[in-house]
């Protein structure tokens, strides 16, 4: 087995594992802190959120990509860029405190946006480690590094709502994993730091591939907040509450697949690239994708086809009238995965553009999809739109991929015909076993539309 190839297990490996653990310690802060505080904070979250995805510019992965991403003089300079990006977005933070208060009509957040926002700042002077590590595919460092720092960010959490069931049990903790990772991040890589520091060549050559990943970044965050905005218009609230919960139940995957493109693949294929043609690198690309996605097909089989039942273990019986649901966007994680697997190739290759360009067909597409599926098939129309809206982003991948001899649309189309027979396979044994059929929920009620944009 080659080093990059078991390297890449490993990555794999952890990224999951850190994902999982992540994801259970945001579970335990949530069901301990209630909802109502969490709903104070979430409005500061997504005004950082925005800022930040509006000011990508791609900097952690044009160190990963780069070819001279181990190049002091780059690190620097990427390092002194990221410095002079957190003061602006904690500027902008600052100035849109007080119109943000003002239109919601709710004082506390003239301190809580600042108070939150101020992570941002210190975490511009993060060291550029975790991004060499990244390179090198140390993953299993980089997530430990990360574990550690969430622990102790949550332990602080749970400690202070222990004495004091209050949001500042959320800010305390948020502070102590910044000033954390701020200082632990130095130490990472023994020998080397970063300071100020700037080249002209290298920050031309961040510009030129970060231009694209901040044309890319808008629009994913425009498009990932777009179902939930049009739908609002659509759905009553108890409807899209229900809705927000059964697509983060089926969205989970989606995640973890993201941390292993970032993880694992650009820096791997990176690797590769530099040595490799494309004629001798699609099939390594292509045997190790079936490695990862014929399982995850089987998977993602099994979950379509009991993940309405999934929905009345998590959440009770309250939620099961919309189980059906899970199964719908469920099955649109399957091409999300496609493309976010192949994406990752043309990023390690350098070619943001098209990640850039399917985003903006993905938005396009939601903007006109919801409201048509609504006007024709109601809540069914509406979640039907939701689950195939990026396909637009698989299509232009695929073309990328297949304009640099990277073409994978025929094992593509091989592994769907895959998990539609287990599916079947599975849906079928179920139904003659007694269990009905996952859509067993839907009624006609939700095929008519209620107060259709069109009328």
């Amino acid at each position: 087995m080659s080093s990059v190839k078991r390297l890449a297990i490993k990555g794999i490996f952890w990224t999951i594992a850190g994902d999982g653990i992540t994801f259970g310690s945001h579970l335990t802060v949530a069901r301990l802190l209630g909802p109502e505080l969490f709903k104070l904070v979430s409005l500061p979250y997504l005004l950082i959120a925005v800022v930040n995805a509006f000011s990508d510019i791609g900097l952690k992965l044009s160190i990963i990509q780069n070819q001279r991403g181990e190049n002091p003089e780059f690190l620097n300079t990427a390092w002194t860029m990221q410095v002079i990006r957190s003061f602006f977005i904690g500027l902008c933070v600052i100035l849109v405190t007080l119109p943000v208060a003002s239109f919601y009509k709710e004082p506390g957040l003239l301190w809580l946006i600042p108070a939150l926002g101020i992570n941002t700042i210190i975490g511009g002077f993060n060291s550029t480690a975790t991004s060499s590590l990244e390179r090198k595919m140390a993953v299993k460092k980089v997530v430990i590094f990360e574990l550690g720092i969430q622990i102790v960010s949550t332990t602080v959490m749970i400690v202070w709502i222990w004495f004091d069931r209050s949001i500042w049990a959320i800010i305390a903790g948020n502070l102590t994993g910044a000033l954390m990772q701020l200082v632990w991040s130095h130490f990472l890589i023994p020998g080397k730091s970063n300071h100020f520091g700037w080249d002209r060549e290298a920050a031309k050559e961040i510009f030129s591939y970060g231009k694209w990943i901040f044309l890319s970044s808008a629009l994913f965050f425009l498009y990932s907040q777009a179902d939930r905005l049009i739908l609002g218009k659509l759905f009553d609230w108890r409807l899209l509450g229900l809705y927000g919960v059964a697509f983060r139940l089926s969205d989970m995957p989606r995640h973890a697949f993201m941390g292993i493109g970032r993880k694992v693949i650009i820096p791997s294929i990176s690797m590769l690239a530099a040595d490799w043609p494309s004629e001798e690198l699609r099939p390594k690309i292509l045997k190790n994708r079936n490695l990862i996605l014929i399982p995850f097909a089987i998977a993602l089989a099994i979950f379509v086809s009991w993940a309405d039942q999934l929905m009345l273990i998590f959440y009770g019986e309250e939620y099961v009238k919309y189980s059906w649901m899970i199964p719908i966007l469920a099955l649109g994680i399957w091409h999300r995965t496609l493309h976010n697997l192949m994406g990752s190739c043309l990023l390690a290759l350098g070619k943001s553009q098209y990640p850039a360009m399917g985003n903006l067909l993905t938005l396009v597409n939601l903007c006109i999809g919801i409201p048509l599926g609504y006007h024709l098939k109601g809540n069914l129309g509406a979640l039907m739109a939701v689950a195939v809206s990026d396909i637009p982003t698989y299509v232009v991948i695929s073309y990328g991929l297949w304009r640099e001899k990277l073409s994978c649309f025929w094992q593509d189309i091989q592994l769907t015909a895959l998990l539609v027979g287990v599916l079947a396979a599975i849906i079928l044994c179920r139904y003659a076993l007694g269990g009905g059929l996952p859509l067993d929920k839907l009624s006609a009620a939700d095929m008519i539309p209620i107060n259709s944009l069109f009328q």
